[in-house]
């Protein structure tokens, strides 16, 4: 903090004898000082904001890889659809910033879209940017499934989770569990498992449900589910640790009315609007294509608020 604080001093500092020079410099006329000093500025700003990064980011889990899981709700074939959107917008995310996305378990809706879905995000900081985005998101639109062409309200749940490497020891008694396992479901017959490689993880203490079923061979996917286990069994032992606090997010609400933290609405006017920290883009289309940059910015700094 001591540290902080000295580089804080030091910023304020140097802005403030590059504001005097600058002003000498056009006063008079330099060219060349004001071009120099401009390339001083962009570089004080970039370590500015890398402080600042460190600072958002501070939390020894932020620098880790993403779990993400996201489930309809309220809204039947419209929000399965609402699912398959918010994938799609996640995947976008990532490739922006070149990380890796590999799906986990995937059930497909009944008509359309996904029912739920599970996925990693590979890459740096990818937890510490993605945890503003647990909760519950609601859309606004008209439906393309109702013939009537009425107005629809979907809800899907996202939660986030660090994915837990070997620098974490989460112990599991071989008593607590169950394992099972069953055929995967996949698109088209003959991409439908023959074999009983998908994994089911039953962990009866806490009654977290933890499977998978993309990988080919049955022992690779009981590795990834006993890794999405030990990842939600440490995200509930750390919500305990701060429950008071209200900054960890494995609460588990309806995913309805009332408890969104973000609202997409396409009709009758297009705005995308967090709850929380109030922020609102009027742009949706940018926004379903994976830029999500301003609403992660934006809870970040809010989070950070509220610590203090």
């Amino acid at each position: 903090m001591l540290n902080q604080l000295e580089d804080w001093k030091r910023y304020k500092n140097e802005l403030e004898e590059l504001s005097i020079l600058t002003k000498l410099a056009q006063e008079e006329n330099d060219e060349a000082s004001i071009i120099e000093l401009r390339k001083d500025l962009f570089k004080l700003e970039k370590e500015i904001a890398t402080q600042e990064f460190q600072i958002l980011l501070g939390d020894k889990d932020d620098r880790r890889s993403a779990i993400v899981a996201i489930n309809a709700g309220a809204g039947g074939t419209e929000a399965q659809d609402w699912v398959e959107m918010l994938f799609r917008l996640y995947l976008k995310w990532a490739e922006s910033r070149n990380m890796k996305t590999k799906i986990v378990d995937h059930l497909p809706g009944d008509e359309a879209g996904i029912k739920n879905i599970t996925f990693t995000i590979d890459g740096p900081y990818a937890y510490g940017y993605l945890k503003s985005e647990h909760g519950i998101h609601r859309m606004v639109r008209i439906s393309p499934f109702d013939a009537s062409r009425r107005r629809h309200t979907s809800f899907a749940s996202i939660s986030i989770l660090p994915e837990i490497e070997n620098d974490i020891k989460i112990d599991i008694n071989d008593n607590d569990i169950k394992v099972e396992t069953f055929r995967a479901s996949g698109p088209g017959g003959q991409h439908v498992n023959k074999t009983s490689s998908a994994v089911r993880i039953t962990h009866f203490p806490t009654n977290i449900v933890a499977q998978c079923q993309n990988e080919k061979s049955q022992h690779r996917n009981k590795e990834m589910a006993l890794k999405i286990l030990k990842a939600r069994l440490y995200a509930l032992e750390k919500e305990k640790q701060n429950r008071e606090k209200q900054l960890k997010h494995q609460s588990q609400k309806e995913i309805a009315w009332g408890n969104q933290i973000r609202s997409y609405t396409f009709n009758p006017y297009r705005l995308v609007k967090d709850h929380r920290t109030n922020l609102e883009v009027g742009d949706v289309e940018r926004v379903m294509n994976g830029d999500i940059n301003m609403f992660i910015d934006a809870y970040l700094k809010w989070i950070q608020n509220h610590k203090k």
